[in-house]
């Protein structure tokens, strides 16, 4: 049971590091609060409850994550402060440990955030020096299954949906699988459907994001080329646009329908790890 009264008007700050799926994300957060009665607090005001979404791509994120969790315990004395996000999965406990930190969500938990934070909210803050909760919540990145949906909107009439989470390939260089778990993706039903109420709320364009969008279909056994077809079909919705897509993920098929589609834009944005057939394999 959700106490929504303990949370009417409180105000609320949000800093993301990262990708667009990180900011698509906090958006969701973000409208979540706002219809429990939480407002966004204006430049210079303290805010009651403080969201970092954070990334661990690299060592540096590590480091401005940490940098930004410390700012805004500083900025926002006595604020409720929540940390989720790619480190906060790989590092939960640590990351509870800092000062000023109440809560801390993984992977599979961001997607109840909003009973998590309640139910950190109504608990006794810790008796220690700094007075808050430092309580963390994650699972290992096997048991990582859940899917937090988000369709947030960029601008007046952008919008990024989200249609993957999860990684399979487990590169040697890379902690997101390890962050965020195996791919796993909603239906394409369900994301007609977020297409849809973007266009009813003046959306003219959507760009899809994930972490490995042409992995789509790994839950559903659907396939990325018919998730494309079928978003193609939304009316009100003039420009869908590929975040980005792994070059082994594009299929002639693929490219041959955004060369004619009436709404996808005939652009592909492809990532180039390495140009050395030798890194490649060490990779």
């Amino acid at each position: 049971m959700i106490d929504t009264s303990a949370f009417q008007g409180k105000k609320a700050r949000f800093y993301t590091l990262g990708c667009k799926l990180n900011f698509s994300e906090t958006s969701t957060f973000a409208k979540l609060l706002g219809d429990m009665g939480v407002v966004e607090a204006e430049d210079g005001e303290k805010a009651d409850i403080c969201l970092v979404n954070t990334c661990s791509v690299t060592e540096m994120a590590d480091h401005k994550c940490r940098q930004s969790i410390h700012r805004l315990v500083r900025e926002n004395p006595g604020a409720f402060m929540v940390v989720t996000g790619c480190y906060a999965q790989l590092d939960s406990e640590k990351v509870s440990k800092m000062d000023g930190v109440d809560l801390v969500l993984g992977s599979n938990e961001k997607a109840d955030l909003i009973q998590y934070l309640n139910d950190a909210w109504t608990r006794p803050a810790d008796s220690g020096v700094d007075g808050h909760r430092h309580i963390f919540h994650n699972v290992k990145t096997k048991d990582i299954k859940t899917f937090q949906p988000s369709c947030s909107r960029g601008n007046r009439t952008r919008y990024f949906l989200k249609v993957q989470d999860g990684c399979n390939y487990y590169c040697t260089y890379c902690t997101i699988p390890f962050a965020r778990g195996n791919s796993r993706n909603p239906s394409i039903a369900s994301l007609v459907a977020q297409a849809e109420q973007a266009a009813c709320e003046g959306g003219k364009e959507i760009v899809l994001t994930g972490v490995n969008i042409g992995d789509f279909g790994e839950t559903t056994g659907e396939k990325f080329i018919d998730l494309v077809k079928a978003l193609d079909g939304v009316e009100g919705i003039s420009r869908f646009r590929i975040s980005s897509i792994e070059p082994d993920l594009i299929s002639d098929e693929l490219i041959e329908y955004c060369a004619g589609s009436r709404a996808f834009m005939p652009h592909f944005h492809i990532p180039l790890q390495s140009g050395s057939d030798e890194v490649l394999r060490l990779m």
